[in-house]
């Protein structure tokens, strides 16, 4: 049932049915005149009418791959103009080439005219395209979406690449960045989405020069990125200075390209090609043997040049599919070497990651007995302390100091001494649950965390570790060595309103324990003898 806007208008108080946007217009399909001035020089081709004349359907005529300068393209008196680099003087029924839609009168064999500026890399040449306009927009359709497709994924990657240097502050993330975004404006200048939808880049009337200059930072990025994050300068370390002075030489190369006369780009251009091929070859062999020496992250490398190598083999480069797609390989090899670089630096950021957990194992533990050290023993009390508040379980803390520890380096020696420490802390582990609730807080001391266990399961299960840590003696083979601990324990109460706390009072009943007689556990509120209280010949273990 059709239904008309301005009876949707008057069902305002309903759900509306559908919505309309814009305004009608009276403008015409898009003609631009062609600017005599800017064809000067150009050269032009006829492609003749079939034989018979034309049909008299619509044809559709699109050129590709010009990469500067104005693009003429005409039928009989129907004659368009438009540049790659300004999307708002084309048709916009063509958005990756300069085209147009007419339909000659039947019989008639006008030919097709087409006119562009010479290239300035002669094996460069256009492409013309002409039938019917559903193929000819289809095809030029899905050359816009890969030249796109591929500027969002070097956009999409270097956003990944900022995230990541936020997460590791490692300026290999913003070096990648840079790279990403140098390959983007590198391929927008290629491809002419630097003019679309309106121009977004100062390119104006020096495409060349843009294209020249950014294929030099380009090449620079592309050096970069394959020594850099493939490893091979790391086992070739005498190469390191050429490689760096070869992307510096890219950059400065980017940097002199506008101060060039317009005669001399084309040698520039090839110049910065087979110097970059050249290294990229190079760098592909000392690959090779660097993956013979053991090296893979060098599969990184060949991975990412391979294919740039190949679009340089002459049967290759002067191919047809080549010649005719040109832009769009080059782009999808440029979006492979950003996707293959960003799995080296997935890889680096998972370095960063085992180094910064390494680190810190290493800053939380004990290096004797691979306990938690003080200030991790701390901060997981404080944890367990929070959890118990948190959800009203228990929560109890062992205190354990071996006795009489410092008679026993004195007597055995200091190597006697680790491994009663060592074994005293197999011990205490094999009574908890986790072996992280175990901590050496220094010197002969330990501390036991008990998260969930009550005061009187608590005290059965520590004198259950003294009575191991006794027999553990046994197990050590030195003659006449007598292993026992003293243990004080404690019991979260309602009114701790800190760890500090509960490490306090099992700290208190520790040295009760000590001066009740050692080799016993006893609890905060036991009753005992005071440490001040005790004679001096127990106060020192």
């Amino acid at each position: 049932m059709a239904v008309s806007a301005a009876a949707a208008d008057d069902r305002s108080a309903q759900a509306p049915r559908f919505l309309l946007g814009g305004t009608a217009t009276h403008d015409g399909t898009p003609m631009r005149a062609c600017d005599p001035e800017a064809l000067a020089g150009v050269q032009t081709v006829e492609i003749p009418a079939p034989a018979g004349g034309w049909p008299g359907a619509p044809q559709a005529i699109s050129v590709f791959n010009v990469f500067a300068g104005e693009v003429m393209v005409g039928l009989g008196d129907r004659v368009v103009c438009g540049r790659m680099h300004d999307a708002r003087t084309r048709d916009s029924r063509f958005r990756a080439g300069v085209g147009l839609v007419v339909v000659p009168p039947a019989g008639t064999d006008d030919p097709v005219r087409v006119a562009w500026r010479a290239p300035v890399q002669p094996q460069w040449i256009p492409t013309i395209r002409i039938g019917g306009p559903s193929p000819v927009q289809q095809e030029d359709t899905l050359r816009l979406v890969v030249r796109t497709a591929c500027l969002a994924i070097a956009l999409a990657l270097a956003f990944s690449a900022l995230m990541g240097y936020i997460g590791a502050r490692d300026r290999t993330f913003l070096a990648h960045v840079a790279m990403c975004l140098v390959l983007l404006l590198w391929q927008a200048t290629l491809n002419g989405l630097s003019g679309y939808p309106v121009p977004w880049l100062p390119v104006g009337d020096h495409e060349t020069r843009w294209q020249v200059a950014f294929t030099a930072f380009a090449f620079a990025a592309l050096q970069y990125g394959l020594w850099s994050q493939s490893g091979v300068v790391g086992l070739w370390p005498a190469l390191r200075h050429g490689a760096h002075w070869s992307v510096r030489g890219f950059v400065i190369a980017g940097l002199v390209v506008p101060l060039l006369p317009y005669a001399a780009l084309g040698a520039a251009w090839w110049i910065l090609d087979h110097a970059s091929l050249l290294l990229t070859v190079t760098l592909t062999l000392i690959a090779v043997l660097s993956i013979r020496r053991g090296d893979r992250r060098a599969f990184a490398l060949i991975a990412a040049a391979a294919p740039v190598i190949i679009l340089f083999i002459p049967p290759i480069a002067t191919s047809r599919i080549v010649v005719e797609y040109r832009v769009e390989l080059i782009q999808l090899v440029a979006t492979w070497f950003l996707i293959v670089m960003a799995y080296t630096l997935t890889n680096r950021y998972g370095q960063l990651r085992a180094q910064r957990d390494a680190m810190r194992q290493l800053a939380d533990t004990d290096s004797l007995t691979g306990l938690p050290n003080r200030r991790a023993g701390l901060a997981q009390l404080d944890r367990c302390f929070a959890e118990a508040r948190r959800t009203a379980i228990p929560l109890s803390l062992g205190f354990v100091d071996i006795d009489l520890f410092k008679r026993i380096n004195d007597t055995h020696g200091h190597d006697v001494g680790d491994r009663v420490l060592v074994a005293v802390a197999e011990a205490l582990a094999t009574g908890v649950r986790r072996r992280d609730d175990v901590v050496r807080m220094g010197g002969e001391e330990f501390l036991v965390l008990l998260p969930g266990v009550d005061a009187q399961h608590a005290r059965e299960r520590l004198d259950a570790m003294r009575h191991r840590i006794a027999e553990t003696a046994a197990t050590l083979g030195v003659p006449e060595l007598q292993l026992t601990a003293s243990i004080g324990v404690t019991t979260l109460q309602a009114d701790d309103e800190q760890a500090v706390a509960l490490l306090r009072r099992a700290d208190d009943a520790m040295y009760r324990a000590k001066h009740a007689g050692r080799n016993r556990v006893m609890a905060d509120r036991d009753p005992g003898v005071t440490p001040h209280a005790c004679p001096d010949t127990l106060s020192a273990d």
